[in-house]
This record gives structure tokens, C-alpha cells and sequence, in this order.
């Protein structure tokens, strides 16, 4: 269920590099509410990994996510290392 939050986005990306964040954080969304392909995933992740290239930003922008959404950036990135399923779906804690 998406509430009213807000993501956490660094105004000074480009317009294609905001895309590629937001896309990841709808990912993170789909994998709570209802499963998404881990292909789908893969590919979400690595591209965000293009924008957000340092494990900080990557951390600080997960505990901004999560103070506002439930949803964990980190818990679905360890899902996608560690899962050999198709389909990826955590439930919020």
C-alpha cells in the first residue's frame, strides 16, 4: 500500500539518474507488496548502483526510505544476493 511519503533523492542527479532511483525504490515497494521477478530486480539494482556508487549514500538513503516508507533498500538487496527464487517478496517487520 503506498502511502504518502516521499523518496529520498539528491536533487544535483540528472533527470535519467532520478528515474533509475525512483525505479529502484518502486522495486523495493513491489517486492513488499507483492513480489517481483528477481530479474526485474537484478537489473533495477545494478543500474541504481550506477547512480549511488558508494555504500554510504547507499545506507543513508535506505534509513531515509525506511524511517518513511517501512521498506528497506538493504533488506532487498541481501534478499536478491542470498534468494535462488524467481519471484522475490519480503514482509514488512
Amino acid at each position: 500500500m503506498k502511502e504518502n511519503y516521499q523518496y529520498p533523492l539528491d536533487f544535483s542527479w540528472t533527470a535519467e539518474e532520478l528515474l533509475i532511483v525512483v525505479a529502484m525504490f518502486n522495486a523495493v515497494e513491489d517486492v513488499y507488496e507483492k513480489g517481483l521477478a528477481k530479474n526485474i530486480v537484478e537489473k533495477r539494482y545494478a543500474a541504481f548502483k550506477t547512480v549511488v556508487k558508494s555504500i554510504g549514500e547507499e545506507k543513508k538513503l535506505d534509513r531515509e526510505f525506511q524511517a518513511q516508507s517501512n521498506y528497506s533498500l538493504y533488506q532487498v538487496a541481501q534478499l536478491l544476493k542470498k534468494s535462488d527464487k524467481k519471484i522475490l517478496k519480503l514482509e514488512v517487520r
